[in-house]
């Protein structure tokens, strides 16, 4: 079944306070950044004291963190729903579902996906491993697509599939600079990506 391109956000009732409290962190984090971002804000935002901030979360970090792997969760679970939707397709069938699902999921949840790709370091202190778990998580679905596109010749022999992951998914992530829904189909966007890939 394929990917439409509604872009639907995720329900912010989805754990109450909390997923408040991460909805509004997620689109302050997504405009300035994890240094510009503070506790104060958020509770301001969310229309509670900053103390109450702490029946939910630990610390600033421990919301970041929240924050970014929701980014990249939601991604993930698109994309393997995708597949799971084009099991048995041609590599190329799946490649492209792929992109769109990951494309529908980057802008549908745009606070959450930017947030996650512009805050990836944690200020002085280091990524969690939680994060660089999740991401590693997603990272290998495409390891494992890119693999089937390889073995059916859709690269070159000789040229790095992981070269091939870091570019795509470099691309997609960039859209978050460019795409806009008034000029951008994403059906389109996944199509000429993979013409790209393989022009034949």
């Amino acid at each position: 079944m394929p990917m439409t391109e509604a872009l639907t956000p995720r329900p912010t009732t989805e754990g109450g306070s909390r997923r408040l409290i991460l909805d509004h962190a997620a689109r302050l984090l997504r405009g300035g950044g994890y240094h510009q971002t503070t506790l104060r804000e958020i509770a301001e935002a969310v229309g509670i004291r900053k103390a109450s901030l702490y029946y939910h979360f630990g610390s600033k970090e421990e919301i970041v963190e929240a924050v970014v792997n929701d980014g990249v969760r939601f991604v993930h679970e698109a994309v393997v729903a995708a597949l799971a939707a084009e099991e048995g397709a041609s590599p190329r069938v799946r490649l492209e579902a792929a992109i769109r699902a990951h494309l529908c999921a980057l802008h549908g949840h745009g606070d959450y996906t930017s947030a996650s790709i512009k805050v990836f370091t944690f200020g002085a202190a280091p990524v969690p491993e939680s994060v660089r778990a999740v991401r590693r998580a997603y990272e290998d679905v495409w390891r494992r697509l890119i693999a089937e596109w390889q073995k059916a010749g859709g690269m070159p022999a000789g040229n790095s599939p992981d070269v091939l992951r870091l570019f795509l998914l470099g691309a997609l992530n960039g859209s978050t600079d460019w795409y806009r829904p008034e000029r951008h189909a994403i059906d389109a966007l996944a199509r000429e990506f993979v013409a790209l890939l393989s022009p034949h």
